[in-house]
């Protein structure tokens, strides 16, 4: 792995475990093994333009694993199962999902910094743009699959932060029990 890569990989870990602000440069640098003048080599901005390439890189990795799920499932109410059950397996075995998630960087840092916003931003898009073309492909209206996709987005994410609040799968399961009955309309 090359440098720039596992500072990446390495910051990503944290920011989701710490939150952005409690991680500071010289926490990652010792991570990393790499001095201070090899990250500002990669990223001359500093912290946040590493934290905007974290997000970038959480983008391709959510998107090729959210992808992959609903290329294998015939019904979005069947990817959605697995992308479900895939991270209460991940919570349970691994006591977290944090290569999920990333609200505590959206809460932390959106309202301070617009690039950093932005990022979020596209993924989020990126996520509910695949549940609702899936869901046109099944026969709902564009207006109804993009409010269905939003809702599906905004269900996991939430249920994600409270599973991680509470240490319980619960949230996950109650939402994989309720999600499909909205997949049915």
């Amino acid at each position: 792995m090359n440098t720039k890569s596992l500072m990446i990989d390495t910051a990503t870990i944290l920011f989701q475990q710490k939150g952005y602000k409690s991680v500071g440069l010289s926490e990652i640098l010792r991570a990393c093994n790499v001095t201070k003048g090899a990250l500002y080599h990669h990223f001359p901005n500093g912290k946040e333009e590493l934290l905007i390439a974290c997000l970038q890189a959480l983008n391709e990795e959510i998107m090729t694993d959210i992808e992959g799920i609903f290329r294998a499932h015939a019904l979005s109410k069947e990817a959605i199962q697995a992308i479900i059950e895939k991270l209460i397996h991940n919570l349970e075995t691994d006591g977290t999902i944090t290569g999920y998630t990333f609200s505590s960087i959206v809460s932390e840092m959106a309202t301070v910094s617009e690039p950093v916003r932005h990022a979020c931003s596209a993924l989020y898009e990126n996520i509910q743009h695949i549940y609702c073309e899936k869901l046109v492909t099944e026969g709902f209206s564009n207006e109804s699959a993009s409010d269905i996709a939003w809702l599906m987005t905004a269900s996991i994410e939430g249920a994600m932060m409270l599973c991680l609040t509470q240490k319980s799968t619960d949230p996950l399961k109650m939402i994989a029990r309720r999600l499909p009955l909205l997949l049915r309309a």
